[in-house]
């Protein structure tokens, strides 16, 4: 990795590890682990089932929150500071402030996502008292939801390398809502007729996929997830990813910071 980036993304690590609305959220998903567990008690032999459901969910959601939370100050919050232009002085390309940003952002999302989910496996266990074999789909589930936070970070920061962070905290929210119902959109587009369908089709297929990369439901029913639909997500997830970190560097290297 080139070291400069490698410098920006530590910083950014480091910065979102000391932002105390982060350990909020951490705090709000364990307690919702907890709560999982006292759910699952008043439940009649679908313990488990609760458990997986609500755990998993909880880290979703304020996983979601976080990377659009952080990422749409990124960019912003460096210029308010004025540090991005101390930052820029040096032989620092712009390309590279966007990726050291993405790239620490993720990181502390990874991270963050493996805290959590040892919550998530404390209270299965709790409720079970042993695992089982089906519970490996868990990790199956934990990698889908990573691969959702990498999109939505690229989207936050796509968004915050143009707009206010109030708008792109607005605009990243809704395409995760819109990409949540993504196939519910395709259905809908294929029943519509005329310049509806058009939009309606579109529109499935430009918004991210989150709905593909949801697989709580079925690992939480004990279904095996097949290795095509794994593949298939990795590469739609790095492609997406990847698309939207570049057009955030496009917007970026012609943005006038004056």
């Amino acid at each position: 990795m080139n070291s400069r980036i490698g410098l920006i993304a530590s910083n950014t690590f480091r910065e979102a590890v000391r932002d105390r609305v982060l350990y909020n959220l951490i705090a709000f998903a364990l307690l919702m682990s907890g709560a999982a567990i006292l759910v699952g008690q008043i439940s009649i032999d679908i313990e488990r089932l609760v458990v997986i459901n609500l755990g998993l969910t909880a880290v979703s959601l304020f996983g979601i929150v976080i990377a659009i939370f952080i990422g749409i100050g990124l960019v912003s919050k460096e210029i308010e500071r004025r540090t991005l232009y101390t930052v820029l002085s040096r032989p620092v390309r712009r390309w590279e402030f966007i990726a050291g940003k993405f790239m620490g952002l993720a990181g502390t999302l990874v991270v963050n996502a493996f805290f959590m989910a040892i919550g998530v496996f404390a209270a299965l266990l709790y409720v079970s008292h042993h695992f089982q074999a089906s519970d490996r789909w868990l990790l199956v589930a934990l990698y889908f939801i990573i691969l959702q936070f990498l999109i939505i970070t690229s989207l936050a920061l796509f968004f915050s390398s143009f707009s206010s962070p109030l708008m792109a905290a607005v605009f990243a929210f809704a395409l995760f809502v819109i990409g949540t119902f993504a196939e519910d959109l395709r259905g809908f587009g294929a029943m519509a007729k005329g310049v509806v369908r058009w939009l309606a089709t579109g529109a499935a297929y430009l918004v991210p996929n989150f709905s593909a990369l949801n697989v709580i439901s079925s690992v939480a029913h004990q279904r095996p997830v097949s290795g095509q639909l794994i593949l298939y997500n990795t590469a739609y997830a790095l492609i997406y990813t990847l698309m939207a970190v570049c057009g955030a560097v496009l917007i970026f290297e012609r943005r006038n910071l004056k």
